[in-house]
């Protein structure tokens, strides 16, 4: 007899392609050709490494596929993403909250299959009671299926897919549904928004709503969003039926961005520019590419939640080790700041004293992995301690201290007492203060690196003049 795990390897349940032959061509030749000959539109634009996320409509490939082009030609076929999340409103059925399909192993299109990630899917769905399952919602649903084989053309090998659909006007909801999902914004996931904009006013009428709606967006101000929205449904315009299908996953979305995230506006189109023959009744259609920056030293902070859990990282690696456990074992993290490769240092007291410190530099490692080996080096492996012993562990303190990335400075005037550490290097020599040194003694900035380098990059008192300075800031907790 089949046991179930050898059905499901054999039988894999596929959602079939029900907007073949509806909003895109059935034909796997022809639906090639209309992809291809819209992505070409496009050829030569940008296409970064940090794309997060794109806002693209979700109308028939005729009317829309030139607007949804321009956002897919920024995707760098060679960025290896883990999965892909796809948001969409719900056309059909109402509900309250977001349905993840946690049904089929993959959806169909023309071209191929493409994988559901099931175990995603299942994660968000015992995450948070705002997250279920609604066939209803899915069954019949164009808006994420339409997106698939832009996806395909453009990259070739998809990515396993997280398909959400979400109906809810609560804000309370819509940020509870974004504070589950963000821990999965980050570099290894893109996020896909499906949105068609103004609905049925005249031409004239869509292009100045949707103007509204696009700058809004373009801001990155999730207030002024809404603030858009209400203003354009009193304008009295007549024959306006909504000015974003796609509001709640766009609202979703807004409430996951950070401020070191760039909004690009790549493209608006409305029906009335596709067919003209009448301009009383059209559609609009943004597209939208979100890219990630590297946040500077000024952007880069860590809220209360992400301390707390590198307190929490750093403790229990401390603990595994006692207990002769691997940091690996036991900790694994997905926020998108503690993904950040960045330096930091970990410092351990008892009763006031300083019972072991070590750091690490380079920006090499996850944030979350730097906390856990350092505090792990700090407990044991720090030359000036003798290995920490279990029953100290409660009477420890643990500091963090996290670098923002280092810069390189070519003049002393450069370097900010207090606020900046150096790093100070030459050949295979090198040293460094954190900023908070300066703030336990009583040294002029040239004393500051004068004793860096002497006393910890064993340079001499003047041989920081001839070597390398970098500089850096530290958010210690």
């Amino acid at each position: 007899m089949m046991n179930m795990n050898e059905r499901q390897i054999s039988d894999p349940i596929v959602r079939p392609a029900t907007q073949a032959n509806r909003f895109y061509d059935g034909n796997p030749q022809q639906l090639c050709h209309e992809v291809d000959s819209f992505l070409a539109l496009h050829k030569g634009s940008l296409m970064p490494d940090n794309v997060a996320a794109l806002i693209v409509p979700h109308a028939s490939y005729y009317y829309s596929g030139n607007v949804a082009a321009s956002a897919y030609m920024t995707l760098n076929p060679a960025k290896p993403y883990q999965r892909i999340f796809l948001l969409g409103p719900s056309h059909h059925e109402w509900f309250d909250g977001a349905s993840v399909n946690t049904e089929f192993d993959y959806y169909a299109t023309p071209l191929d299959n493409v994988k559901v990630d099931r175990e995603t899917a299942q994660q968000l769905v015992e995450a948070d009671t705002l997250f279920s399952y609604r066939k209803e919602a899915h069954n019949r649903e164009h808006c994420l299926e339409v997106q698939l084989p832009f996806l395909q053309r453009r990259l070739g090998d998809v990515p396993p897919i997280v398909p959400i659909i979400i109906s809810t006007n609560d804000f309370s909801h819509l940020k509870r549904i974004s504070e589950v999902l963000k821990p999965y914004f980050n570099d290894d996931n893109l996020f896909i928004i499906s949105s068609d904009f103004s609905h049925y006013p005249s031409y004239e009428d869509a292009c100045e709503v949707d103007a509204r709606t696009g700058e809004a967006i373009a801001s990155g101000d999730v207030e002024q969003f809404i603030d858009a929205l209400e203003t354009n449904a009193r304008s009295g315009k007549r024959n306006l039926a909504t000015s974003a299908c796609g509001e709640f996953p766009i609202i979703t979305l807004m409430l996951m961005l950070e401020k070191h995230h760039e909004i690009r506006h790549l493209m608006y189109q409305n029906s009335g520019d596709i067919d003209d023959h009448d301009h009383s009744r059209v559609v609009g259609y943004h597209s939208f590419a979100i890219l990630r920056k590297q946040p500077s030293d000024e952007e880069f902070t860590l809220s209360d939640q992400e301390k707390q859990i590198l307190k929490e990282i750093a403790f229990q690696s401390i603990k595994d080790s006692l207990d002769g456990k691997s940091i690996h074992e036991t900790i694994s993290f997905q926020l998108s700041n503690l993904n950040r490769k960045c330096g930091a240092f970990v410092s351990l007291h008892k009763h006031g004293q300083l019972r072991g410190c070590i750091g690490h530099f380079g920006e090499d490692f996850p944030l979350h992995e730097i906390v856990a080996e350092m505090a792990r080096a700090a407990a044991f492996e720090d030359p000036r301690f003798t290995p920490l012993r279990r029953e100290e562990l409660d009477d420890i303190d643990i500091e963090i201290s996290v670098l923002t990335p280092m810069r390189r400075i070519q003049s002393l005037d450069e370097f900010q007492l207090h606020r900046h550490g150096i790093y100070i290097r030459k050949g295979y020599r090198s040293g460094t203060f954190l900023p908070q040194v300066a703030d336990e003694v009583n040294w002029t900035k040239e004393e500051f690196v004068g004793h860096c380098s002497r006393d910890k990059a064993g340079l001499g008192w003047d041989g920081w003049r001839d070597a390398e300075l970098y500089v850096y800031e530290a958010i210690v907790f």
